[in-house]
């Protein structure tokens, strides 16, 4: 591609590389010329009695391809059955395609691919959101942005090999939850934990069912495990889980379900534990599941409603951004507050 300052008289065709505004068009108007713009005889006519006798502009040559062209053809390399990888592709506009959520779910991202995508040619770029991001429906995920107005087909053919299939949207695959909650003496339960977690479940479509409230002890929470509808579990207890053999992973246990991980390196989160039930997933609640606020317990959550597995070594990974939040009114232990001196 050519690129730079010509006789406006000369640029008949080319490509107008800033916008322009013309004071006086041929009918007496003025007007705006935008970027990217192919110039016709009739603009060099209103730019030339405006007296712009110099223009900046870019001319494609044998072998470029035109920013919106590359765009598109990118992104249909990138994600090539939009509808199977859970996709929209947008229509492209100066050198932009975006790519959508058709439905909530989590995104699934190859990051080496995506960085080898970035390597090929500065002026060929993706963005996306961060891994394991959950999306709402219609919620944009990546963009695609040629920064040029055209780049060489080599460099493009290049990065539509490297990152094909980059990028996909795993789905809901469970549709309905059970929550187990546990309470101690006759204590009167709240209803702030359970609203919460209504609250999480409705972003996916998920039916939370009625309320199952028992004893907070083995035998209860083994029976409330063994008969609950849901097709996904989650539980609830009054008291954190601080052991892998408190009475909640030990009454997966119990019920005859395995417990897959205990505990993650995310605040609030740490108090969490997960597992399986037959078919069907368990997750263990930190107490911070409490509130709306992000913790720990979402990234869990979303994952295991969208089909993604979840090992140990996974949860280990959480650590770096597992920072959520500080809470100013418990200090300790996350910062302490040294006496004046």
């Amino acid at each position: 591609m050519n690129f730079g300052s010509v006789l406006t008289s000369q640029a008949v065709g080319a490509l107008l590389a800033h916008s322009l505004h013309v004071q006086s068009g041929a009918n007496g108007t003025s007007y705006r010329i935008a970027k990217g713009t192919v110039l016709t005889n009739e603009h060099i006519k209103d730019l030339l009695a405006d007296q712009q006798t110099d223009i900046v502009v870019a001319r494609l040559e044998d072998g470029d391809v035109e920013e919106n062209e590359a765009a598109t053809l990118l992104a249909a390399a990138v994600v090539p059955d939009a509808a199977q990888f859970g996709l929209r592709i947008s229509a492209a506009g100066a050198g932009r395609v975006n790519l959508y959520a058709i439905n909530a779910g989590v995104v699934e991202i190859d990051e080496a691919a995506v960085m080898a995508l970035n390597a090929v040619d500065p002026m060929i770029t993706m963005a996306t959101v961060p891994q394991f991001h959950r999306t709402d429906s219609n919620g944009m995920i990546a963009t695609i942005k040629i920064i040029a107005y055209s780049v060489p087909q080599s460099s493009l053919s290049q990065a539509a090999s490297v990152a094909a299939n980059a990028i996909r949207i795993a789905t809901l695959q469970y549709r309905t939850a059970t929550l187990i909650e546990t309470q101690v003496g006759d204590e009167m339960l709240s209803f702030k934990g359970r609203d919460a977690m209504r609250g999480r479940l409705d972003r996916f479509g998920v039916e939370l069912l009625e309320r199952t409230v028992v004893p907070h002890n083995e035998a209860a929470i083994t029976t409330a495990l063994s008969e609950a509808e849901g097709e996904f579990v989650l539980l609830l207890t009054a008291s954190a889980t601080s052991d892998p053999m408190d009475v909640g992973p030990q009454a997966l246990r119990q019920a005859g379900g395995q417990v897959t991980g205990f505990g993650m390196p995310v605040d609030p989160g740490n108090l969490l534990f997960f597992g399986q039930l037959d078919a069907k997933p368990v997750i263990g609640l930190p107490g911070c599941a409490r509130s709306p606020a992000l913790n720990g317990a979402d990234w869990v959550l979303e994952r295991l409603l969208c089909g993604i597995s979840l090992s140990q070594g996974d949860i280990a990974a959480m650590g770096v951004g597992g920072l959520l939040k500080e809470i100013p009114t418990r200090p300790q232990p996350r910062a302490r507050v040294l006496p004046r001196t």
